[in-house]
């Protein structure tokens, strides 16, 4: 029997999880059915697990020669954008993990993609603190950026990036800031509207249907939460000196109302509302899970983490080869289809940074809205 649906769907091992018949949905099945030697295999292709490599030379663009840095961009222009937090993961975690998950995790893209010739880009985190939800005020060891400062510390970064010829800029979330990274791209064009690919990625949320729960096919004991089982986990396959599981420990929050409202933190049961979008109905974190925990993390173990991350450096890995394909390194969407500017306003601020007739972005007279 074909697992070929006729609404263009891919069926799995379990009836309620298919995944798109287009290349994106292929590549998640393939990792879906992957024996457990297969996801050692992908993982062992990026280098993962390895130490993080913020000091690293050659590996960000800040920590590589500038002579290699344009080198590289005129292979691949493209810019990933890893951004976290400092937040309290109880006490078996350190505070930095969302920072250092998502690093890792871009490293191992970086390491994967240079193999081939032609790395992508990685700008070192510029959110090491970042911003929170409300729930998050008070917390010991969690430090709080305003809303606003993030999104024009953010906005500051792309456009500096787009000025050094990083025009297609993917920023890596690894936070619970995604409303506020989503403002920063909105804002960001309507401020200066150019042309570029520019995206956001909970890369949690893009590879959401590993980190399934056993009863729906998965590895995880629980739905995703905070400083959690997966996040455990997370931390237990990328960075295990960083651990102490002796510390790990099980908590639950606490709510007003019945069960079935607000979604978990990937979104696992499709509910009416994303767990960002209210306050107020539960109990603040440091009233009710002080420990920093909302979840089972005496339940996290490195195997439970090896599958989505697979999934996540396949899929990011894709994405780089698409973008590529679509708009080889050193070109963009097309000037006047993506914003109200014309071609040849463009052109000298589209060219190779220093070479002859080019023009800094920040000359470029703004127009229309996000002024401010």
């Amino acid at each position: 029997m074909s697992n070929k649906l006729p609404q263009g769907l891919l069926a799995t091992d379990q009836p309620d999880l298919f995944f798109e018949d287009n290349t994106v949905g292929r590549l998640k099945k393939k990792v879906w059915d992957a024996s457990d030697e297969e996801i050692d295999a992908i993982l062992a292709e990026y280098g993962v697990p390895s130490p993080v490599e913020w000091g690293k030379p050659g590996s960000y663009i800040q920590t590589t020669v500038r002579h290699q840095v344009e080198a590289n961009r005129r292979k691949n222009d493209i810019v990933l954008i890893p951004v976290g937090s400092t937040e309290l993961h109880g006490q078996h975690l350190p505070s930095a993990s969302d920072t250092l998950y998502v690093s890792q995790i871009v490293e191992g893209v970086r390491r994967y993609t240079a193999r081939r010739g032609a790395p992508v880009n990685l700008a070192l985190p510029p959110l090491m603190y970042g911003a929170h939800p409300y729930h998050h005020l008070g917390m010991p060891g969690t430090t709080i950026v305003r809303e606003n400062v993030v999104r024009e510390l953010m906005i500051d970064v792309m456009l500096g990036l787009w000025n050094d010829g990083f025009r297609k800029q993917i920023i890596i979330n690894n936070h619970g800031q995604l409303w506020v990274l989503e403002a920063v791209i909105q804002q960001f064009q309507k401020r200066y509207q150019l042309p570029g690919i520019f995206r956001v990625i909970d890369w949690h949320r893009a590879v959401r249907e590993f980190f399934r729960t056993t009863a729906k096919g998965g590895q995880l004991d629980t739905n995703f939460v905070h400083a959690d089982e997966s996040e455990t986990s997370l931390g237990l396959l990328f960075h295990p000196e960083m651990v102490d599981m002796a510390y790990a420990v099980d908590t639950e929050g606490k709510s007003y109302l019945p069960d079935g409202h607000f979604d978990k933190s990937v979104d696992p049961f499709g509910r009416p509302s994303r767990w960002s979008e209210g306050e107020g109905h539960f109990a603040i974190e440091i009233a009710a899970t002080p420990e920093g925990v909302v979840g089972k993390s005496t339940h996290g173990a490195a195997e439970k983490a090896k599958r989505p991350v697979a999934a996540i450096l396949r899929y990011l890995t894709l994405l780089n080869d698409q973008i590529l394909e679509a708009f080889p390194a050193g070109t963009v969407p097309p000037v006047e289809e993506v914003t109200l500017r014309t071609a040849e306003e463009m052109e000298p601020y589209l060219r190779e940074p220093l070479s002859e007739g080019w023009k800094p972005v920040y000359g470029l007279p703004r127009i229309g809205q996000g002024n401010g």
